[in-house]
This record gives structure tokens, C-alpha cells and sequence, in this order.
């Protein structure tokens, strides 16, 4: 899709290498679980050091997804709320340059992940579209200016409204907010301020879950049927056919 080698295989790399952490995270709270813990709704010093080489990297769907969408509203002013490594910031600041140029507005709070990103940046050579703000984005992001046209929140869900308070103002009409991992009941938890935010009718967003196609076998998934098997409804599937069966993988809010 971004038809750019370089980037590509730099993106490559960086989700190989997300992947492969990927495992860690959930021993990591059941050991916290374990241990006793029952409030995972702040990060303690423990969840810093466990996350600070973790990329968690945005998926490659719903990163190609966001660089699809920005260069269909002609996104020139982003916001990305968790930069960590910096591989969604890619795909934004690929749309950003793609579209004439602008800037997007990275929020890191880990020093640590924010120089990771920045390496990552001059690689790709798309520092020159990424301003990235490392701290508390409740006082980084203060003096943000618009208009905006997309955010991308993919962040600690106690931090998701402060920032999007922040954000709010300067949204122009027909802005984007994509909201990542809120339909998991843990998450959507922690997102409930926010949904109450972008539901206020005097906010004026009109807000849809996004959802993406499942493939393969599993709990939930769908299974490819043989040729010429015959589904519920008696109509016969031809080869490679397979039942549209979807997830749930965050929310897309559009602002009047």
C-alpha cells in the first residue's frame, strides 16, 4: 500500500520484532494477577519497566487502514496518542507526505521509547512530518493548534480523554478520531469517559465501531468450507469461499 521499499521493509522488521513480544505481555499480568494486583487502571513502576522494549506495534491492517483513510480526507495535521517505537507514525507521516506535506504530533511518555522512535524516523526519512513530544502529553499537547484533521488514540485508556479534551477544540469538520482496542471488556472499561465524551450529543461526533474480517480456525473464527459444501441456508459455497464473519477492533468518530 505505501508503495515505498524502504519503508516497507523497515515496517517489516519493526512488526517482526513486535510479534515476537507479543506473548509476553499477557504472562506479565496474569503473574501481576497472580501476585494479587486488581487495579491495572494505572501504571506502576513495575508495568513501566515491563513495557519499556515492548513495541506494541499498531497492526498491519488497522495501520494501512489509518494511512488509507487519512489519504482519502486529505489528512495534512495528525495527532498520535502512544507513539512508543514509532511504526503507526510511520504509516501517518507516509500519508502526511504523500498528501503534500504537514506534520503529524507524536505523544511518548517513555524517553526511552521516544529516542527508539526518532532512530526510527530518520531511517525512514519522514522526520522532517513527525513533531515528536515526549512527557506527560496533559502538558505536551497544551499548545496544540489546528485545525486537525485525524488522531489516533492507542494509549494507556486512563490517558485516552485528557487527551482528547486537548484535541477536541481543534478538530475541523469532517475530522477523524480512531480509537484502538475498545471493544474488549477490559478496555472498554477503561475507555467509558471517553465514550461518554464522544457520545454527548452537543459534541457533535458520530461515532461507528470498526470491524475486521476473521479467517482461520478458532474460538470465533470461521472455517473455510470445501467446494461445493452447502451452508445453513442450503446455498452452495464454491471454492475458497468463506462466510463473512467479523471482530471488533476500535472505533471511528467523525466530527460535524
Amino acid at each position: 500500500m505505501l508503495v515505498d521499499p524502504k519503508l516497507e521493509a523497515l515496517i517489516a522488521r519493526l512488526q517482526a520484532q513486535s510479534k515476537a513480544q507479543e506473548s509476553a505481555t499477557p504472562a506479565y499480568f496474569q503473574s501481576r494477577a497472580a501476585a494479587g494486583r486488581t487495579d491495572f487502571s494505572v501504571m506502576d513502576a513495575e508495568d513501566h519497566a515491563h513495557f519499556a522494549d515492548k513495541l506494541v506495534a499498531l497492526e498491519v491492517d488497522k495501520a494501512e487502514f489509518c494511512y488509507g483513510l487519512c489519504r482519502a480526507i486529505g489528512a495534512r495535521r495528525m495527532v498520535e496518542l502512544g507513539t512508543s517505537f514509532g511504526v503507526s507514525t510511520l504509516y501517518l507521516a507516509a500519508a502526511v507526505r504523500d498528501n503534500g506535506g504537514g506534520v503529524v504530533i507524536g505523544a511518548e511518555h517513555e524517553p526511552a521509547k521516544a529516542k527508539a522512535a526518532r532512530a526510527n524516523f530518520a531511517e525512514a526519512g519522514l522526520a522532517a512530518f513527525i513533531d515528536l513530544r515526549e512527557g506527560d502529553l496533559r502538558e505536551t499537547l497544551r499548545d496544540l493548534s489546528g485545525p486537525i484533521d485525524f488522531a489516533l488514540f492507542d494509549i494507556w485508556t486512563p490517558m485516552a480523554l485528557p487527551a482528547l479534551e486537548l484535541i477536541f477544540p481543534h478538530l475541523r469538520p469532517g475530522a477523524v478520531l480512531c480509537a484502538d482496542n475498545t471493544a474488549q471488556p477490559r478496555t472498554r472499561a477503561g475507555y467509558a469517559d471517553y465514550f461518554a465524551f464522544i457520545a454527548a450529543p452537543a459534541h457533535g461526533l458520530r461515532t461507528m465501531t470498526l470491524h475486521r474480517a476473521v479467517r482461520g480456525h478458532g474460538p470465533g473464527r470461521t472455517r473455510r468450507l470445501d467446494p461445493g459444501t452447502r451452508n445453513r441456508r442450503g446455498l452452495v459455497q464454491g471454492p475458497g469461499w468463506q462466510p463473512a464473519v467479523s471482530e471488533p477492533m476500535g472505533t471511528m468518530s467523525v466530527a460535524a
